[in-house]
């Protein structure tokens, strides 16, 4: 995601990565961070390297790069924490679904038994009211 690639936007966040010592995982077409405000330990991004703002608009290769480094930080982070006992995998595509930085990126949670008072319902959270059902 270099600076000059005429996809990316002045400014984003992501774009800036390359060579910033944050990236814990890469590929040739996605990379993966640590998540600069977590929900839980271990919350990680997996961000494609061209800049599009819906993920759901990936070409198939960047689609695989990005579920083959979702995999890995997964196998990564539950050797480091026995006691992962889920996951939430989530992607905010759009305003009105709460994407605030529109290069495209998947959330990668740990999930622990006991690390909220009600888990049933999962990502139908994002709408307090429809979590459970």
């Amino acid at each position: 995601m270099p600076a000059s690639d005429p996809l990316c936007e002045a400014g984003c966040v992501f774009c800036a990565l390359e060579g910033s010592g944050r990236v814990l995982l890469e590929n040739e077409l996605a990379l993966c961070i640590a998540d600069a405000y977590p929900v839980t330990p271990g919350h990680s991004l997996v961000i494609p390297r061209r800049h599009v703002a819906d993920g759901l608009a990936l070409h198939q290769p960047e689609w695989n790069a990005v579920v083959e480094l979702l995999k890995q930080r997964r196998e990564q982070l539950c050797a480091k924490d026995a006691i992962i006992s889920g996951w939430n995998v989530g992607l905010n595509s759009g305003e009105a679904a709460g994407q605030t930085v529109f290069h495209a990126h998947w959330h990668l949670i740990p999930r622990r038994q006991g690390d909220c008072a009600e888990p049933r319902g999962g990502v139908r959270g994002v709408i307090a009211e429809r979590q459970g059902y």
